[in-house]
């Protein structure tokens, strides 16, 4: 099915929204940065005094930065494993789905699997980014390295033979042990840090992605939306988002806000 064009979302679904869900890689940035445009419409919902939180498979490392330098509510990073937030005093705060002793004994597990994909296929490489990676591993397929799609295939399905949960992102190959997603993680942060359900609220929460690790949470938000680059990974989506942006990457997440603000505005009494 595809998804249907972000000019045709409903006045009424709009301005239900009271938070907002966005993936970072393709639809947040626009290759691999915040362009102003994606960081004007985040500062827009901020002062909207709208929540959003930014669900990423990107590392601890590499996300531990931007929590404290973008206007967001908070950062799930490693496909729901670890949180990053402001506190009240301006410093890093953080936060764990398993205890320490359980992420040191499966990171030896972790590293043995990818040590044996990069065995079996010796072109393929870790992703840049894996020296902050805290409680998965990550193999590039599109952002420094390229892997044909029956490799990255092929990768998905060794991580998965081992046990792994495995997702492919708009530019890597995830893998971890735990029953955590990106979906698990938006429900995590949202009930840690504004103690909300967000299961009860899923009609008034906005999700924007751009591939096929976001499908549970396409699935579960009827207000999901795809930026336009999500075309690539549509025959791939068992679940597609619901609205297309017509624009791609960060400026199809600046095109949702201002299809979002727009609503509110004209909610607004006279």
């Amino acid at each position: 099915m595809n998804p249907t064009p972000l000019s045709d979302w409903p006045l009424a679904a709009r301005a239900r929204i009271q938070g907002v869900l966005t993936d970072i890689d393709d639809t947040l940035t626009t290759g691999g940065a915040l362009t102003p445009d994606a960081g004007a419409a985040l500062q827009r919902l901020r002062h909207a005094g709208l929540p959003v939180f930014a669900i990423t498979g990107r590392p601890a490392g590499w996300s531990a930065p931007f929590a404290l330098a973008w206007p967001v509510d908070g950062i799930v990073a490693e496909n729901g494993a670890v949180a990053f937030w402001r506190g009240s005093d301006g410093a890093l705060c953080r936060a764990y789905q398993q205890d320490a002793p359980t992420r040191q004994r499966h990171a030896r597990r972790l590293q043995a699997v990818a040590h044996a994909i990069l065995a079996e296929l010796p072109h393929a490489r870790l992703a840049q980014d894996s020296a902050g990676r805290e409680t998965d591993i990550a193999i590039d397929h599109s952002e420094f390295a390229h892997l044909i799609p029956a490799d990255t295939a092929l990768v998905q399905r060794r991580m998965q033979e081992a046990g792994l949960k495995a997702t492919v992102s708009s530019i890597h190959i995830n893998g971890w042990i735990g029953d955590h997603d990106k979906l698990s993680g938006a429900r995590w942060i949202v009930r840690e840090r504004l103690g909300r359900d967000l299961d009860a609220e899923r009609e008034c929460w906005a999700f924007i992605g751009d591939s096929t690790n976001d499908a549970p949470l396409f699935a579960h938000f009827s207000q999901s939306i795809g930026v336009g680059n999500v075309a690539r990974f549509l025959p791939a989506l068992t679940h597609p988002p619901r609205y297309r942006t017509a624009g791609e990457r960060g400026a199809g997440f600046a095109e949702m806000v201002d299809a979002l603000l727009a609503a509110r505005g004209a909610r607004s009494p006279a």
